[in-house]
């Protein structure tokens, strides 16, 4: 009887091995490991190939699974493989111009939950902005930069009268309403991340130190 009992332990324990082990790494894990690349960062101390070989490609072209995906600026000083010290295959990138949200990119992350099985979203804002700062300081946006405008025009609302810095304060709420928008968005992610099968932070990059501080 006790061998018997050790033995469905034991195999019950391999059973939940396994299902982890096939779920792969927890958002948390990932979110762990978006730190420690950030610290790498900011002292310049970068994995030596982390991610980054021939080896590493080879395995890629058979499939992808990006544990998280990065919504960022599109600001050439921001990429985030370099910012998060990560490599091919780690993550799923959206950039456009303010880490706004529109459907194309929306549909882009949608895709990344339902089909790659990523489990952290990162949206990430950064230190003087300049699609930020434009809309803060008005004025006619010619072309399609109006629609860029039209996105982050709720941010600058949203934190007038706040104290401190004006453009730092639209950055870290443009962020944080982005949050909120993808944690609303039906179906798939208010889904997933309502049952916390998914996990949605904002982010802010410091152009000046590399430091990436979290909003959660």
């Amino acid at each position: 009887m006790i061998v018997r009992t050790l033995l469905l332990v034991s195999l019950a324990a391999t059973v939940a091995f396994a299902e982890e082990h096939a779920a792969g790494p927890s958002a948390d894990s990932i979110l762990a490991e978006l730190k420690a690349g950030n610290q790498r960062h900011v002292t310049g101390s970068y994995k030596p190939n982390n991610h980054k070989t021939l080896a590493r490609r080879s395995e890629l072209a058979a499939g992808q699974h990006p544990g998280a995906i990065i919504l960022s600026c599109a600001d050439s000083r921001v990429p985030p493989e370099i910012v998060f010290d990560q490599g091919l295959g780690d993550l799923f990138v959206v950039r456009v111009a303010g880490n706004i949200v529109e459907d194309a990119g929306l549909g882009s992350m949608e895709y990344a939950v339902e089909h790659l099985g990523s489990k952290l979203i990162v949206v990430l804002g950064h230190e003087r902005c300049g699609a930020v700062d434009a809309t803060l300081k008005g004025g006619e946006a010619p072309g399609h930069i109006a629609e860029l405008v039209r996105k982050i025009q709720p941010a600058i609302d949203k934190s007038k009268g706040l104290p401190g810095d004006k453009l730092d304060n639209a950055v870290i709420t443009n962020v944080k309403l982005v949050v909120s928008h993808l944690k609303a968005a039906k179906p798939i992610l208010s889904d997933q991340s309502s049952n916390k099968k998914i996990r949605i932070v904002g982010a802010r990059y410091d152009l000046d130190t590399g430091i990436v501080t979290w909003i959660d």
